[in-house]
């Protein structure tokens, strides 16, 4: 039985690329010899505070205080497999400008209740829903932002999608997680589902080689951190392609002030589905491209590029973004793809 789904599993990922995204670890299966931590390339990061969600499950959020006076506070949503350590790379930046910055763990992942399942798509809404609405209550006179990175920004943006009591300034999605599969691949998938919800997928079973990010210092933190998941229950698979079909077919409603960040060299999210969720959004929507950016868009080398973005789009929303990306993002768009 095994054997069969295992050979069954690898024809799905060669027929549906997008499934890569449940590895955006890029180290979700060990290299072949397996490396040492340097460091505290392995450290783990206690979690600043626990918040009390309203099903009385503790959700561990990493802190990165304002530096100064805060001007605005940031709810970090992470990608799948990963955790609150995702944003250890932008958050000094964004903290350095006056932007404090709340990364919680999102459940199935990090510390958070049912590490390596999928909960819902519906309680990790109402978690950034609720987290939302905790930070106004802490910080009622300063503007709030949700930003998600991947599946984060597919939670973003259904959160933006929705009505939400909480009074959000701006959405931020970061290499947001858009692809939407074909309906027979989703019915296949959730054939598989019905089967063995529990089977365990890992990198193994990809048929191409990913590279997330160019910067091996973040790939190397992300491989040890032990928060990290490198392999993922097949039902977790099924709800992020759930998470990421719902996310794309409500577009159309999301609001605005909306910032969505992309990278040309982006290896799991293809410039195709990209390019129709661009065009799917409102009018008023700011599109940031990055030329050579990878999915991880805010860990890479000149991850600081995009990361000026976000601040320059936060205080300074009038203005260009000092990456070009303005300009990028029209040129790209008026190719074809």
């Amino acid at each position: 039985m095994i054997g069969r789904l295992n050979r069954v599993s690898k024809r799905l990922l060669r027929n549906l690329p997008f499934v890569a995204c449940c590895f955006i670890t890029a180290c979700a299966s060990p290299p072949r010899h397996v490396p040492r931590p340097h460091g505290d390339e392995a450290a783990l990061i206690p979690p600043s505070l626990h918040f009390t969600a309203s099903d009385g499950a503790r959700i561990p959020v990493r802190i990165w205080p304002s530096q100064g006076q805060p001007r605005a506070v940031i709810l970090a949503l992470h990608g799948y497999g990963d955790s609150r350590d995702a944003w250890e790379w932008p958050a000094p930046i964004l903290a350095g400008a006056g932007l404090a910055v709340y990364a919680p763990d999102q459940r199935g992942f990090g510390e958070a209740p049912q590490r390596g399942w999928w909960s819902s798509t519906e309680r990790m809404i109402a978690d950034a829903r609720e987290e939302a609405a905790w930070l106004h209550h802490m910080w009622p006179d300063l503007p709030l932002y949700i930003m998600g990175e991947s599946m984060g920004g597919a939670v973003a943006l259904r959160l933006d999608e929705t009505p939400n009591p909480t009074p959000v300034a701006g959405t931020i999605l970061v290499s947001p997680a858009i692809w939407r599969l074909d309906p027979a691949s989703r019915a296949f998938l959730a054939t598989l589902d019905f089967l063995a919800p529990a089977w365990t997928l890992d990198g193994s079973a990809l048929p191409v080689h990913v590279v997330p990010s160019d910067n091996p210092a973040a790939l190397r933190r992300l491989y040890f951190d032990p928060l990290t998941l490198h392999a993922s229950k097949l039902h977790a698979v099924r709800g992020l392609v759930d998470l990421m079909a719902t996310a794309r077919r409500e577009v159309s409603h999301a609001r605005t002030p909306l910032l969505v960040l992309y990278g040309d060299n982006d290896q799991l999210v293809p410039a195709g589905p990209m390019d129709s969720f661009w065009r799917a959004l409102p009018s008023t929507a700011r599109r940031d491209m990055i030329p050579a950016g990878h999915h991880l868009l805010l860990r890479d080398r000149r991850g600081g590029r995009a990361t000026q973005d976000i601040v320059s789009w936060i205080l300074k929303p009038e203005r260009w973004l000092p990456s070009g990306g303005d300009i990028a993002a029209s040129a790209w768009m008026a190719s074809s793809h």
